[in-house]
């Protein structure tokens, strides 16, 4: 399997996340290069009343033109603009969940990640991480 993202989010996370030395960008540019995550331009954007961020916007758009179902949003404008448009957000802690469930992550690494995304700055309600934590436990 492959990521596939939008020029926009790559321009978003890659090009001005190494502006402000966030050390994801570097991580994510390396998979591009690898050909993991997949850069694709988007030429025409979808309509939506919601107003949301180009990356967001451009993310519909590709997941739509090239017919995919499941797209990675974790912002709420962006996941309820997703399933007016038909398609299923999913979101960093199904990403993490899904990778401990196919045993490319052990539970130290889920716990570590998770922690590792908060001191980031990933924002997280504090009922929502214990209820992770104990999704990942049964797993």
């Amino acid at each position: 399997n492959k990521i596939i993202i939008s020029q926009e989010v790559k321009t978003e996370i890659v090009d001005e996340g190494k502006k402000l030395n966030k050390p994801d960008s570097l991580l994510i540019e390396k998979e591009i290069e690898s050909g993991f995550i997949e850069v694709k331009k988007v030429n025409k954007l979808i309509e939506t009343a919601l107003e949301l961020e180009s990356g967001e916007l451009s993310t519909l758009s590709l997941a739509k033109k090239i017919k995919i179902n499941e797209v990675l949003i974790d912002e709420t404008l962006g996941r309820t603009a997703a399933k007016i448009v038909g398609l299923i957000p999913r979101g960093t802690l199904y990403v993490l969940l899904k990778n401990l469930k196919l045993k490319n992550i052990t539970f130290n690494d889920f716990l570590n990640i998770l922690n590792q995304l908060i001191e980031s700055g990933f924002r997280l309600k504090e009922e929502i991480y214990i209820k992770v934590i104990e999704e990942a436990k049964k797993i």
